[in-house]
């Protein structure tokens, strides 16, 4: 935990609803920077850092997370000082192997791997080929351990749920992730819109990219994983690459773009759509995974099948634009993510199971 955002937001919002509730409540990672150490006191939350010495610290969030996953994944060391005590577990992640009340799947990390096997650059593909078989193994012989010692499985996803259910792992039930709205909401009323957004991370497809802003459609990107990044994305003429910015930052970002552009390679959920629906801005992604079930096509964005497509899209609406009434859709549809529905299924399933 070295922030408390991205798969981290549901574990937080899902802790700060227990604690209005008059429960106690304490979170547990492999690792925790001293900055969330501190973030989580100050909210009444007890940290439990079982401080794992991780090497990729300085190489980026993406290969720190998967260093703590391997851990857990080949050798089991970081569940070895994870304290079992008889109070409820709700387990986030796929770097603790402990008995659990729930688990709630974000997404295997094998799959992940795997849609992104053609966007990895020449090294990341070479040791990823040579070390499939046994990534495969562990992975999957990690998640029936983690299910076996669950008395609920959740699933961030119909498709999340899916993959799991291919390895025989049974998920009881679908708890979207969550988004502030009082947080994301459209900052103007009178955006720019002459620009597409876009984010740049280890999942994002960068060749759509950059033939779309061969065209001439100007780019906004933002992204903290730069050792991902090629570096033609940085320089494009018709790309700004804004690096890693302030949730205000991005909430304008997203509230002045024409669309939303989100070419992926793997997204068991996607934060990005329903984030930027939020601020009143639709999408153009693929009609897959999860973003396939937070945009609809016409209302609050458009799905594609391939890359062509999107291309294609992507021009067509940079150039005619569309009806202003699909912004008013984004921000009403995006409501159902807020965190406020998210804690109360998640009370209610609490509820009905063990409280």
């Amino acid at each position: 935990m070295m922030d408390l955002e991205g798969s981290i937001r549901p574990a937080v919002y899902l802790a700060h609803g227990l604690l209005e509730k008059g429960f106690e409540v304490s979170m547990m990672s492999p690792a925790m920077s001293k900055e969330v150490e501190e973030s989580l006191r100050l909210c009444g939350i007890e940290p439990m850092n079982l401080g794992a010495r991780l090497f990729a610290k300085r190489i980026g969030l993406s290969m720190l997370w998967f260093e703590a996953w391997g851990r857990e994944a080949f050798l089991r060391l970081n569940s070895r000082n994870a304290n079992r005590g008889s109070h409820v577990t709700v387990n986030f992640s796929h770097t603790l192997a402990i008995p659990s009340t729930f688990w709630y799947l974000q997404g295997p990390t094998s799959s992940a791997l795997r849609d992104m096997e053609d966007d990895l650059t020449r090294t990341y593909k070479s040791v990823y080929k040579l070390l499939k078989p046994a990534l495969e193994y562990a992975d999957r012989k990690l998640a029936q351990d983690m299910s076996n010692a669950s008395q609920f499985v959740f699933a961030n996803s119909k498709f999340c749920a899916s993959l799991y259910q291919g390895w025989g792992i049974g998920v009881s039930d679908i708890i979207y992730p969550p988004i502030d709205c009082k947080l994301f909401q459209p900052s103007s009323s009178n955006p720019s819109s002459d620009y597409a957004a876009t984010y740049f991370g280890k999942e994002t497809k960068f060749s759509v990219i950059k033939a779309i802003a061969d065209t001439g459609v100007k780019i906004k990107a933002f992204g903290s994983k730069a050792p991902f990044i090629p570096s033609a994305m940085t320089t494009h003429r018709n790309i700004e690459f804004l690096g890693k910015v302030s949730v205000n930052e991005l909430v304008d970002i997203y509230s002045n773009a024409l669309f939303t552009l989100f070419p992926f390679t793997h997204e068991p959920f996607g934060y990005i759509p329903v984030e930027s629906m939020a601020c009143g801005t639709p999408t153009l992604t693929y009609n897959t995974q999860g973003p396939s079930e937070s945009v609809t096509e016409g209302q609050t964005g458009w799905l594609v099948n391939n890359d062509r497509e999107i291309q294609n899209n992507a021009i067509k609406i940079w150039k005619l634009k569309y009806s202003q009434s699909i912004r008013r859709n984004c921000v009403r549809d995006a409501a159902r993510f807020d965190r406020s529905k998210y804690v109360t299924k998640w009370l209610n399933r609490l509820g009905k199971s063990i409280l």
